[in-house]
Order: C-alpha cells, then sequence, then structure tokens
C-alpha cells in the first residue's frame, strides 16, 4: 500500500505546490523564466560526482530535471557522506518577485529542510547561497554555500557552516563532471 507520505509522493506534492503557489494561483499572468532561470537550465543532465570530506573522497551521481515549464530544476543525488549511505532531494529557481535565487535540499540524514537564497556573480560565475540547516544536535545552523561553473561540463559544489561569530568552515567539497 503507499502512503500519501511516502517521500517520493512527498517530493511529488511539493512540487505541485510550489508550481501552484508561484504564480499560478494568482490573477496575475503566469511569469515565465527569464535568464536567470536560464543559468539554472544549464546544470540539467546527469552527473558524475567526487565527494571530498575532509580528504575522504567518495563517488555519487547527481541528475538534473527541468520541472515546472523551465521555472525550477528538481536534482536528485545518490552517493556516501562520510562513510554512510546517503540520497538527497533538490528544488532550485530564481524568485523574480524577490530577486534572488532560492533552493530547497531534503536528504536523508535529517529530517529538517535547508532552505537557501543567494545570488549569481556572472564575472566569476559562481551562485553563492546562505540560509539555514539542522546542525548536528539539531538545532539551527547558518550555511553558505557556493557553486562555481567551470565550463559547460564541470561545476564545484561547497558547503560551509557559519559560527555565531560569522567564521565560516568548510564542510565538503564536490567536484561534478557532465556524463557523456
Amino acid at each position: 500500500m503507499c502512503s500519501v507520505f511516502s517521500p517520493s509522493n512527498l517530493c511529488r506534492l511539493f512540487l505541485v505546490a510550489a508550481c501552484f503557489v508561484s504564480g499560478v494561483a494568482s490573477a496575475q499572468a503566469p511569469q515565465t523564466p527569464g535568464p536567470e532561470h536560464a543559468i539554472l537550465q544549464e546544470m540539467v543532465g546527469q552527473w558524475d560526482a567526487v565527494v571530498d570530506m575532509g580528504g575522504q573522497k567518495s563517488k555519487a551521481t547527481a541528475s538534473y530535471k527541468s520541472v515546472c515549464g523551465g521555472m525550477w530544476i528538481s536534482s536528485d543525488f545518490d552517493g556516501e557522506f562520510g562513510g554512510a549511505s546517503f540520497q538527497g532531494h533538490g528544488l532550485d529557481g530564481y524568485d523574480q518577485n524577490k530577486k534572488h535565487y532560492t533552493s530547497y535540499w531534503f536528504d536523508s540524514m535529517t529530517s529538517s529542510a535547508m532552505t537557501l537564497a543567494g545570488n549569481y556573480d556572472a564575472n566569476n560565475k559562481v551562485l553563492t547561497m546562505s540560509g539555514e540547516s539542522s546542525g548536528p544536535d539539531g538545532s539551527p545552523q547558518k550555511v553558505r554555500t557556493t557553486t562555481e561553473t567551470n565550463g559547460p561540463d564541470n561545476m564545484t559544489f561547497k558547503m560551509y557552516m557559519v559560527s555565531s561569530e560569522s567564521k565560516e568552515e568548510l564542510q565538503f567539497t564536490i567536484v561534478y563532471s557532465r556524463r557523456k
């Protein structure tokens, strides 16, 4: 028997709700993807990845798909973190009203969603986002991420934990190579 609350059904429900709330339900004409969305669309495809967590490296795969008419990209990540099996699911888009990128991340290591917002530096081809996640003890933890594009077939993701004194500590790096 399939539960409405299964992870795959919850992800589908979230996608439907995100598409509905993002403009379809409003009295205004629906928004259409802009140049900021095109930057995210460059990630669409299949990727091989190497995760580096404090010198311990592991392999992973990622799949990025365009959803909701190109307003969002959906990602699925499968690999290891610190020797443990890890799966993650993300939604990334550009909020045309707030004028910033938005990201939602869900994974197999926590029951809390990570939410991020940020901007793209076109000169350096880096998307920098900040937000909040769940810390190791379950309390709120500030985070910052960077995604640097190194040509059409390579990107590097870094995640930093931010202390209350605004000091950053690199947690891990993921180097992605587009699958040919």
